[in-house]
């Protein structure tokens, strides 16, 4: 099975059992990583469907509605154009109801982490003017930079906190890696200094121009990593 037939049958059906699609799953690390991804993304709107809406909010059973289309045609179709698409046009809608209220930044921070698992797996070996020149295509920055390289940086792609354009980093702390999320400032936008689910623990500061979120497993590696950002982030 080639490459793109087995991306199209991956989009299309993650849970496929075909013998040629599991040896292809098993052929390579970023396939496994990205039949997983489809099958948290599958679960997500799975558990997005059962949810509870309120009778009287209108945009929110639009909502519903736009995800359960979206759920259906992506089990009807095996092109990625038309997937991205749909895709996209449901998040669009979700992200302008959800912008009416505050943004809790913890909360995302942490999905982001667990949906983009394949950030945590690959090098980039990213220099940090590299970094600053993402952060300058970015006008909610202002004038924040790097002075210099904040220890090993393996990631660096940006990110959408409900609509707010911000810039994700995984870095090495201490010990092990530590994710970073660097979020333009905005008065709807809650942010706590300590949080933790089952598996991470995160930690939350402000700069002038910045939100910073560190998301690790371990509290000393947020430290090291924080200590890191304030010595060479402005």
């Amino acid at each position: 099975m080639d490459e793109l037939k087995f991306r199209r049958q991956a989009y299309e059906d993650p849970h496929n059992q075909d013998a040629d699609f599991l040896a292809q799953i098993n052929a390579k690390p970023e396939n496994q990583a990205l039949i997983n991804e489809l099958k948290n993304l599958d679960a997500k709107l799975t558990n997005a469907l059962k949810v509870e809406v309120a009778d009287d909010l209108a945009d929110k059973l639009i909502l519903r509605q736009q995800l359960q289309q979206h759920h259906k045609h992506r089990r009807q179709t095996g092109f990625l154009v038309a997937m991205a698409a749909s895709v996209a046009f449901v998040v669009g809608i979700s992200f302008s109801l959800l912008r009416l209220g505050p943004i809790d930044l913890a909360e995302h921070a942490l999905a982001h982490v667990y949906h983009e698992g394949v950030a945590l797996q690959v090098d980039q070996n990213v220099n940090f003017n590299q970094v600053n020149a993402q952060l300058a295509s970015m006008k909610d920055f202002g004038n924040a930079k790097f002075t210099q390289q904040p220890g090993k940086v393996y990631y660096t792609s940006y990110c959408d906190f409900q609509g707010v354009k911000s810039l994700h980093l995984v870095l090495q702390g201490e010990q092990s890696k530590v994710t970073l999320f660097i979020v333009p400032l905005e008065k709807r936008m809650v942010l706590d200094k300590t949080f933790a689910d089952g598996k991470y623990q995160g930690m939350g500061f402000e700069t002038p121009d910045a939100f910073i979120l560190l998301i690790g497993e371990d509290k000393a590696d947020l430290s090291y990593v924080k200590d890191e950002i304030k010595n060479t982030f402005i």
